[in-house]
């Protein structure tokens, strides 16, 4: 080797590594950005840009059978909804869905999770059977229970008058029809809530249980002082996700009621579909799902701000 060539070799150590390399050498947050970066961009297109449009477009009056130009009318969908029935109406009854089923829901897949984390000697059954609903479309599920409660032919009616009963014309009465929507959705959605606190279940440790038994601590007592404080994350990750797609219930009442009688058993995201699907006036159905857009998002930052309070 020359002297040129040892000189050169030297001076490439003292410059250290290739330009084109240094960028793998970055901190802990500049490589957390980078790594991020890609899945930021897409959040951003699939959400906060159809979210930002979503709001901008319920500023206007755009109605696709109008044939006039998209027009700015400021609040005025705003204030054409304060003065709307049907808006009170299924803005209540999306409301009273969410109070009865997510409690619903709640209890029977708390009961649904203990029962499959029982020591049986197969668990797999059990267990199966909490996907079973869960992987049901949920309007193939408001199909099947429209014939349950068929008020002819239906498999409840024909237990109650077995049973010496008589038999409900469910969806002719606004309140047995809101009903029957109810305990559909709580046996939809039981299953979910039960996968999400069988996973907390799983979490905890046997020894805590053995401790208890040595300390005389009978199931009760172990099921509230053990149990229930360490599933409160599942819990309330569970309550989220639920309480959010029952603000958005559409497709169980539609398929099993349509919204009736009249529009007493209608969601807000059906007066949704119906006033851009139907009515094709993009501009009201926009200002409605953003409403129904600020009640998720409320209802999350209150779970969040509840857990935030008890750490």
């Amino acid at each position: 080797m020359t002297t040129t060539s040892i000189l050169n070799a030297a001076s490439s150590a003292d410059r250290g590594p290739p330009a084109w390399t240094r960028w793998l050498d970055l901190g802990d947050r500049a490589l957390a950005v980078v790594l991020l970066a890609p899945a930021a961009i897409l959040l951003a297109l699939i959400i906060v840009y159809p979210v930002l449009r979503l709001g901008y477009t319920s500023f206007f009056s755009l109605s696709l059978t109008s044939g006039l130009p998209a027009e700015f009318v400021g609040l005025e969908n705003y204030s054409l909804m304060l003065e709307d029935p049907v808006f009170w109406e299924t803005t209540w009854n999306t409301v009273l869905i969410t109070l009865i089923t997510v409690p619903g829901a709640l209890l029977v897949g708390l009961a649904l999770a203990l029962l499959a984390n029982l020591p049986f000697g197969v668990q797999w059954p059990v267990r199966l059977s909490l996907l079973i609903p869960w992987a049901l479309p949920l309007s193939f599920a408001g199909l099947i229970f429209a014939w349950f409660f068929h008020s002819e032919y239906g498999v409840v009616n024909d237990v109650l008058i077995r049973l010496g009963f008589e038999g409900i014309i469910w969806f002719n009465s606004p309140n047995w029809a809101f009903a029957a929507i109810c305990l559909t959705i709580v046996w939809k959605t039981s299953s979910f809530m039960a996968l999400i606190i069988l996973a907390g279940l799983q979490t905890i440790p046997r020894s805590l249980y053995e401790a208890a038994d040595v300390d005389g601590a009978g199931r009760v007592r172990q099921f509230f002082e053990i149990t229930l404080p360490l599933l409160k994350p599942s819990i309330v990750v569970a309550l989220i996700f639920r309480t959010i797609t029952a603000l958005q219930t559409f497709d169980i009442p539609y398929m099993m009621t349509g919204g009736g009688p009249g529009t007493s058993t209608s969601t807000l995201a059906m007066y949704i579909h119906q006033n851009t699907v139907s009515f094709l006036d993009l501009g009201y159905g926009s200002a409605l799902a953003v409403v129904m857009f600020a009640l998720s998002m409320c209802v999350t930052a209150v779970y969040l701000r509840a857990i935030r309070t008890k750490e």
